[in-house]
């Protein structure tokens, strides 16, 4: 029987970045899921602050080239990939000087929040859909960590919902706490608009919010995990409300929880194709 495919899009891992849990949580969560007979891949931003002769990445060539358009402009996709050992994983970065050579992630240094970080997550979002489809790997199941992925499940569910890479896969998005109190650019649902959606598409995504980021991301998602103890009001009652599968934050053993989630969604995307 072929491996079940698995796809995690997050903005932080250990060792490369660790800004947060979510960067311990996305080392060990796809590590569990190979060892259980997954098939893995991991995509994240190639942030100016990960260290790329330490890390060893390198440029893969054939992946690298794309232009990704946001607001009209062409925006060059480098694709950098490296190597964890001990795992046997690999991870591709998303790279772009003009959106991540910076030496900090989300706040200059007087902890201003950038102005693009709605073209950033734009960016990363629409880059991490092509480069798995430039890469001729069909996940049956995305799993998206934090705000700066919650765009896939709306471009998957929309502009690539016939796109044969990921025409049956399920959508996992993880809500978690660690946020950001400003809003993104007033433009940013404009900007975000792609072939086959019109502006309807981004209402759930609502004010810019990250609270509105979780919620929009939620309204597209197949199943939900709470990621963490404090998830905002408004999000939990929405979770809550859902007849959408939810897992909440506490990791079983070998993550067992995650496990079983995963292989429900794809026997029943499976029992649907029969």
């Amino acid at each position: 029987m072929a491996k079940t495919k698995l796809l995690f899009i997050t903005h932080e891992m250990s060792p490369f970045l660790e800004l947060t849990k979510i960067s311990e949580i996305t080392r060990k969560l796809p590590q569990a899921m190979q060892d259980k007979g997954f098939e893995i891949r991991i995509l994240m931003p190639r942030f100016g602050n990960i260290n790329e002769r330490r890390n060893r990445l390198h440029e893969v060539i054939r992946l690298s080239g794309m232009n990704i358009i946001i607001d009209e402009n062409d925006n060059p996709l480098i694709i950098k990939v490296a190597s964890i050992p001990s795992a046997r994983m690999q991870v591709y970065f998303l790279d772009n000087e003009e959106y991540f050579q910076r030496k900090h992630v989300f706040r200059d240094n007087n902890n201003k929040f950038y102005e693009d970080n709605d073209e950033r997550t734009i960016f990363f979002c629409k880059g991490a859909l092509e480069t798995v489809k430039k890469l001729g790997w069909s996940p049956d199941v995305v799993h998206c960590h934090g705000w700066m992925s919650s765009l896939v499940p709306v471009y998957m569910k929309t502009t690539y919902k016939d796109d044969p890479t990921f025409k049956t896969a399920k959508i996992v998005y993880s809500v978690y706490d660690n946020c950001f109190s400003e809003k993104l650019n007033a433009d940013f649902a404009k900007k975000a608009i792609m072939s086959g959606m019109d502006a309807s598409h981004l209402v759930p995504y609502g004010d810019g919010s990250c609270e509105a980021m979780h919620l929009g991301a939620i309204s597209y998602s197949d199943a939900v995990v709470l990621g963490g103890p404090n998830t905002h009001p408004a999000v939990l009652k929405v979770v809550e409300a859902t007849d959408k599968p939810v897992l909440t934050y506490d990791a079983t053993a070998d993550f067992e929880n995650y496990f079983n989630l995963y292989e429900e969604m794809h026997n029943e995307e499976l029992a649907s194709l029969a």
